[in-house]
């Protein structure tokens, strides 16, 4: 990326001269990698500015042909918004892990679907979806089907074309890639209106200079994952695992999700009898980064509805992740500093408002 900002070869990706040339194969290079990762042809993949924008992309070009859309409870805000902003939504349940049951999605179906959405795996609990059953009972039902993978992607293997999903979005910063960049693949031979018009930069799918040195951040750490992608998984999922089995032996935590299908790299904890944002402080202060799906600790000005869906406290949560960077001693920080926090806090009988001392 560094070569691509200063180099005199950072040029338009559309331009026929040599810089124009050179700046192609290097997008180019990095549409291969990318599809290799994500199992899906070259031309498949148009670069986006990232998620939001892909799911936006995916949920605005799939709206004329139909009215209707078929929504999960547990998606993330960018796809509910964008969704409900653009058809009549037919929201669908899950469990009490957050999984959701295929014969709903088939019984939210109607004449007028024009777009499923379900993402393969969640944000804030991690649970994975069952997208293949999901992709079968769109495909009986004759109406697209929109992945959310921003969770996922680069974390679990994926096979687009295999699997046979129409329509799959992506993020970059959620496994160490640049932000503001991120691709949405459109199944071959699947035609949908681009959201950006302008020029015919992504083959006419999508308008707008193509962001070249994050393109390239894209396909650099999509090589590296092609033939890592199995090691980093193992890993994930051992660090998780054990923060799972210590953290539920501490009094009042309680793990949410699907231990079966679960992302590796996600834990979510319910703790009860505090409130989240002054364990976020907490944790904050021992140098710890952790999140939470609640209110008070988040953009959202209401309690998670992905926990609410799934029938546990929406306003006590923690979230948990880890990275390719990750250790054991993270692991043992984390494990170390919890119980620590959650007993001072209810020492001193935390409410809202508060602040740990």
């Amino acid at each position: 990326m560094v070569d691509w900002m200063s180099s005199p070869l950072a040029s338009d990706p559309a331009r026929i001269h040599t810089e124009g040339h050179a700046a192609r194969v290097a997008v180019e290079d990095a549409r291969d990698a990318v599809a290799g990762l994500l199992g899906a042809r070259n031309r498949e993949v148009v670069f986006t500015s990232g998620a939001t924008e892909a799911i936006t992309a995916a949920t605005w070009g799939a709206a004329e042909r139909g009215h209707h859309m078929v929504v999960s409870v547990v998606e993330h805000s960018a796809v509910r918004f964008a969704a409900a902003a653009h058809a009549q939504i037919t929201w669908v349940g899950c469990d009490a892990t957050g999984r959701v049951p295929v014969d709903r999605v088939r019984e939210a179906i109607d004449a007028g679907t024009a777009l499923v959405h379900v993402q393969w795996g969640n944000h804030e609990v991690g649970t994975m979806q069952p997208v293949a059953e999901i992709v079968e009972v769109c495909h009986e039902r004759g109406v697209l089907l929109h992945v959310d993978a921003a969770q996922a992607a680069g974390h679990v293997p994926m096979a687009f074309d295999d699997l046979g999903i129409d329509l799959l979005s992506v993020g970059a910063h959620k496994l160490g890639r640049p932000p503001g960049v991120g691709p949405l693949l459109v199944r071959r031979g699947l035609r949908i209106r681009p959201l950006l018009l302008g020029g015919d930069q992504e083959r006419a799918r999508r308008a707008g200079f193509e962001n070249v040195p994050a393109i390239v951040g894209w396909g650099a750490a999509a090589t590296a994952l092609t033939t890592g992608l199995e090691r980093e998984e193992q890993e994930a999922r051992r660090l998780t695992q054990r923060l799972i089995d210590s953290a539920v032996e501490i009094p009042g935590v309680t793990f949410y999700g699907n231990r079966d299908a679960r992302l590796p790299h996600i834990v979510c904890l319910g703790i009860a009898g505090v409130e989240p944002q002054a364990v976020l402080l907490g944790l904050d202060q021992a140098g710890i980064a952790v999140h939470s799906g609640s209110s008070c600790a988040s953009e959202a000005i209401e309690p998670s509805p992905v926990l609410a869906a799934m029938g546990v406290d929406a306003e006590r949560s923690l979230r948990i992740s880890v990275g390719w960077s990750s250790t054991d001693d993270d692991v043992d920080a984390v494990l170390a500093a919890l119980p620590v926090v959650l007993e001072r806090l209810r020492r001193l009988g935390h409410s809202p408002g508060q602040s740990p001392q």
